[in-house]
């Protein structure tokens, strides 16, 4: 695979050539047509928006949550998500996302209902729900369902978590990490998995994540006694409420350029979007989150959930892409993993 990036213009209102171009450069081998564009591999995880409803509104989200929103799965999308993992032994992986997951009223049915049929299940909690009235128990339920959490903490100081995600959020996702850790979680051999996601505090690429990962165990060690598996680093994404302060600040073409010239070839082959489909309140499906939330439509010809029977006809269907792509195969590169290729 090559590593040699294609040109990028400095400015963006000089529009590059398409996502499509970049990757078909970084996946061709000699001989091969350059127009084969990115396609989907085995598809393993099934990654749900299970409301937008959220009871934080964080400035870099890129759904937009908040208290405000009311979108939610309904018994009926719920119902047949469960029949699709029945059907699909081959999804390994349901991945729980929002908003804030755990406020659905069925969030608890699905992770019972999952671990039930054997899958892996990931919560991706903000840690200051654990704290709302009605959810003083989601912490003992989720550890006695063996639920993997992977929780935003974009600092380990109080000032920069603040900046992003409101007053007070430090403190509480420092005692929710404390509450999660008496549980058992975050310790090795145990089974419960904490992870931790780490994003910039403006329009920059994250540093190395392993670099970054000793620095959060080092700091979250000696000065809170809190203990975890892994830092993931993740891009933020030019869409949505951070496209929003890009605009204001007058950086979207300093930022978008920053992508492009940063394109990663090695990325590619572990994109997110090509194992994952992507399920909104609805039951429409999409190829990533990202794509969902710019209502971009999955690259396959099954658009919801109660059209699809397998997974098994996805592999090698086209995946959808636009602009905001660049910012999972930037440098290291983004997902919802983390970084795909921390040497890349």
């Amino acid at each position: 695979m090559s590593n040699e990036l294609p040109s990028a213009p400095a400015d963006l209102n000089a529009k590059p050539a398409s996502f499509a171009h970049y990757v078909s450069e970084a996946l061709a081998t000699p001989g091969e047509a350059l127009q084969s564009g990115l396609r989907r591999t085995a598809c393993t995880t099934l990654q749900l928006n299970v409301t937008t409803r959220c009871n934080l509104a964080c400035h870099h989200c890129h759904v937009e949550s908040g208290p405000k929103r009311t979108e939610a799965m309904d018994a009926r999308v719920i119902a047949r998500v469960i029949e699709v993992l029945a059907k699909n032994p081959q999804l390994t992986t349901l991945d729980l996302t929002g908003g804030a997951p755990e406020m659905s009223e069925h969030f608890r049915e699905l992770v019972t209902e999952a671990r039930k049929l054997g899958r892996r299940v990931i919560d991706r909690c903000n840690l200051t729900i654990l704290f709302e009235p009605s959810q003083q128990d989601t912490a003992q339920f989720l550890a006695d369902q063996g639920v993997e959490i992977i929780a935003s903490l974009p600092c380990y100081t109080a000032e920069n978590v603040e900046n992003q995600r409101g007053r007070g959020v430090f403190n509480k996702s420092i005692e929710g990490l404390h509450m999660l850790c008496a549980l058992g979680y975050g310790k090795p051999g145990n089974g419960l998995k904490l992870d931790l996601v780490y994003n910039p505090g403006g329009p920059f690429l994250p540093p190395s994540q392993a670099e970054l990962e000793l620095e959060y165990r080092d700091e979250l060690s000696t000065r809170f006694d809190i203990t975890f598996n892994n830092l993931f680093t993740i891009t933020n994404m030019p869409i949505k409420r951070f496209a929003h302060d890009l605009e204001r600040t007058g950086q979207v073409s300093e930022y978008m350029s920053l992508l492009v010239n940063h394109f990663n070839p090695q990325t590619v082959e572990a994109l997110m979007c090509r194992e994952t489909l992507s399920v909104a309140y609805d039951g429409s499906l999409f190829d990533c989150d990202f794509n969902q939330a710019l209502a971009i439509p999955i690259g396959a010809n099954i658009k919801s959930i109660f059209d699809l029977d397998t997974v098994d006809g996805l592999e090698g269907q086209i995946v959808a892409t636009d602009e905001h792509c660049f910012g999972c195969t930037a440098g290291a590169g983004s997902s919802c993993g983390g970084a795909l290729k921390e040497n890349g």
